[in-house]
């Protein structure tokens, strides 16, 4: 185990807090990169104060393995209109981010008022791409993680908390 539950509740929680006084008085569009997204991104819904619309965008570049191929399919686009739009990008975990840098153009394309980046973990050490995140809950080490959403293989999404994943052990 990485970090338990409680301690990503709490992060969650005070990030949500944060975008709540960034935010004060505007309408908020969350875009949920799915899949391992939507717990980061539904828990991080309760505890904003502002008004918050959501939506969902589904982008592969993983496939079955533990390695980004570079390339970015979209899945399923926007249903959301993002011209003049507060948006903010609520991903599970940021690595070489590769496929944010070309979502992130995919999106700000479309005018929104601003376009901002929050990720429930950012892997720094292994950044290629050029790509700002603005709100971060953990920071963490060059490990395959699983969890919170985070899979592998479209397994171990439903732990409570981010483990490590053993890639020698059998699974």
């Amino acid at each position: 185990m990485l970090i338990p539950e409680e301690e990503l509740l709490k992060k969650i929680q005070e990030m949500g807090r944060q975008i709540s006084e960034d935010y004060a008085g505007k309408e908020l569009l969350i875009v949920c990169v799915l899949r391992g997204g939507v717990f980061f991104a539904c828990e991080l819904a309760k505890h904003i104060t502002v008004p918050v619309r959501m939506d969902f965008m589904c982008v592969s570049s993983y496939e079955d393995g533990t390695e980004s191929l570079g390339r970015v399919k979209i899945l399923k686009d926007l249903d959301e209109n993002l011209e003049g739009r507060h948006v903010l990008i609520a991903e599970d975990i940021v690595d070489s981010g590769n496929t944010l840098n070309k979502l992130m153009k995919v999106l700000e394309v479309r005018r929104p008022a601003s376009l901002k980046l929050c990720t429930m973990l950012d892997k720094p050490e292994r950044r290629t791409a050029d790509i700002d995140v603005d709100y971060t809950c953990f920071e963490i080490p060059d490990e395959f993680v699983v969890g919170y959403g985070l899979d592998y293989a479209q397994k171990y999404r439903n732990l409570p908390y981010i483990g490590v994943l053993d890639l020698d052990e059998d699974n």
